[in-house]
Parts: structure tokens; sequence; C-alpha cells
């Protein structure tokens, strides 16, 4: 028999992309595209492509029509050691497809193409609006527009599970075990095992202890053995803040690269996490307490009988979620300070061991 040699991915660039785009039809006669960064482009290839008339310069026609262009390469853009397959972007694809009749509030981005053999996306423009972490590390993190939005993202998680909870054809669909595993290492695995992260002494000194603990690393790995089950219903898989956008119209969550079918528990648990991390480093808790009681009363409302008992797994999660946002690869900028960190550390070893049953309970 013989091999033939697969042919290589198509790399949109400044060089390339005019051509890619008048070819897939978004483009009129003599306009050209200027490409710009769009986001922090951690995992894949982002740019906004803003359209040019015939004649004008990217200097001359600052507004106009644009978009943004997404592509899944074979090395992860900011970690280039890592190499995933591009097929995580048919499953992001794949997920806005099947949310969409379930999306009444348009949480999710507008999917204007989806070229699967250069793995492109395009996707609606929001523009520069503002990032939900960068608004949650504000004092005011509990304002009636962030409580608006929390709710919204609760009620479309609770929607999505619901609909989509044993549904026997969607586990095939999302076979995404590269990047469940990848995210899952990084989530389960590496912050409760001894580790080279750049840990100041303090946080180094609470984090060797918790590394000894033999139960805690025990319930860690039992609830990533449950996370890597492929039943349940479909998750999002990473409802972190710095994936939802806050325009005026209500919150865009973003980057489905990593939706499985799974632990409902798990999408909710990673938003009450988010939702008060930075809360909990500033040493006011309270004040993400409407945020969570917000996105939990909307998820079990929009989730019905499904969700019953699900709030104590989803404290758990955000725990875990926590303690990775802390110790782990992807700490965030609220436990830059010790204090902040042992604050969080703090909130996150209680809802690990003693997850609460209740929103009230958490904070």
């Amino acid at each position: 028999m013989g091999c033939r040699r697969l042919r290589e991915q198509l790399r949109l660039s400044d060089a390339n992309a005019t051509a890619y785009l008048t070819d897939r039809g978004h483009l009129r006669a003599g306009e050209t595209v200027a490409l710009e960064p769009a986001g922090d482009g951690n995992i894949n290839w982002v740019r906004r492509a803003r359209i040019l008339p015939a004649g004008a310069s990217a200097a001359g026609a600052p507004g106009g029509r644009s978009f943004i262009l997404k592509q899944a390469r074979r090395a992860l853009e900011r970690f280039p050691e890592y190499s995933v397959t591009t097929e995580r972007i048919v499953f992001e694809a794949r997920y806005y497809a099947v949310v969409a009749p379930l999306d009444r509030a348009g949480i999710c981005p507008e999917v204007l193409d989806f070229d699967e053999s250069e793995r492109v996306l395009v996707l609606e423009d929001l523009g520069s609006v503002e990032r939900l972490d960068h608004a949650l590390a504000q004092p005011d993190s509990a304002a009636p527009e962030l409580v608006r939005a929390a709710r919204a993202l609760g009620a479309f998680l609770g929607a999505v599970h619901s609909a989509t909870a044993g549904d026997p054809t969607l586990a095939s669909r999302f076979a995404n075990d590269d990047m469940r595993r990848l995210h899952g290492d990084h989530i389960f695995a590496l912050p409760f095992r001894p580790n080279d992260f750049p840990l100041s002494p303090a946080l180094r000194a609470r984090a060797q202890s918790m590394w000894a603990d033999a139960a805690l690393v025990s319930i860690a790995d039992a609830a990533y053995t449950r996370y890597l089950e492929a039943r349940g219903a479909l998750l999002h898989g990473d409802v972190q803040a710095g994936n939802v956008l806050l325009p005026k119209t209500g919150p865009k969550l973003l980057d489905a690269e990593i939706a499985h079918v799974g632990d409902p528990a798990f999408d909710l648990g990673i938003l009450l996490a988010h939702l008060s991390v930075d809360a909990i480093a500033r040493g006011d808790p309270e004040a993400a307490a409407p945020l969570v009681a917000g996105a939990g009363s909307a998820y079990a409302g929009a989730a019905g009988a499904s969700a019953g008992g699900r709030f104590a797994e989803a404290a758990r999660y955000a725990g875990i979620e926590l303690l990775r946002r802390t110790l782990g690869a992807a700490r965030v900028a609220a436990v830059a300070s010790d204090d902040g960190g042992l604050r969080v550390l703090d909130a996150a070893l209680r809802w690990i061991r003693r997850p609460p049953d209740r929103p009230a309970e958490l904070l």
C-alpha cells in the first residue's frame, strides 16, 4: 500500500487573509482586510478582521464592518509546548450549533462561518467591551448589571444542561478527550501535587501542606474521575470570567473549545468560583453573595428538577477551581498578594472538604 502526504493547514496571516476571506464570500469586490489582535489568544490564533473599502488604508477606515477570525492550530498559541488536536474548534462550532435553539438570551456569539477543513471560525465582532473578570476586579463587583449577567449565565447553563441531559447521541459527537484531559490535568492533578509553578514562600508553604494531605488529594482525584465520565449533559467546559464579554445587550460566553458531555455541576462550579474569587481575595466575600445567589437561583429555575442536589457538587468543583487558580499554572490577578491568595485557599479548602448545598451558605 502506498502512502500519501497529508495537506498542510493553511495558516492565516496578514499576507493571505484577504484572499481567504474573498474565497469564503466575506469580502465584496475591491475590499481588503486589516488584522489586529483580539483577546488573549491563549489557545487559538484569534484576530479582529476590519474590512477596508477599495483604496482605503487601515488607519483611514477605523469604522465599518468587522468580525473575528479564530483558527485552531496544533500548537497552542500561548503555550506552544502543548500540542493538541485542531479538532477542538470543530467541537466549539458544534457546541454553538447545538445550543443555539436554547439560547434565547443570545449568550453565545453569532457564528458567521465555519471552515472545518482549515479549522477557522468566523464570529461576530462584539467590539472593545469589558470582560467579566475585569469588571469583577472592581470594588463595586455586585453592581446590578453584573448580577443580571450572573443570572443570565446561570439560566443559560441550566437550560442547556436540562435540555441535553441523558441525550445518547451527544457523547460521540463531543468526544473532545484531548482538550478535556489537558484541561482536567491543570484543574484536578497538577495543583494537588508537588510542582514548580512560581509561588511565593507563603503560598508554597501552604501548598506543601495540601500536597501532603492524602484525604484532600483523594477528593480531587475522585472529582477528576467524575469529570472524565462522558455522561450527564452537554458542557461548555470553561465558564471562567475571562471568557465572558459584557456588551450592553447582555453577557456573551466565548471559547467553547473544551465542550464535552459530562457532569453538569462542573460548569456551574467554575462559574461560581469566578464570580467569587475577587471578593474573597479582597476580604469581602459577602460582596459576591448577590452574584452567587443570582447565578444559582437562575440555574435551578432553568434546569428544573434535574438540578436537584447539584449545588453541593458545584461548590466542590468551585473550591477545586479556586485552588487551581491560586496554586496552578493559570493564577488569577486577585491572588497576586499573599493575603489575597491565602484567603482564597481558605475558602477553597472549606468548599472542597465541606461543600454547602445552598448558595446562601457558600460565602
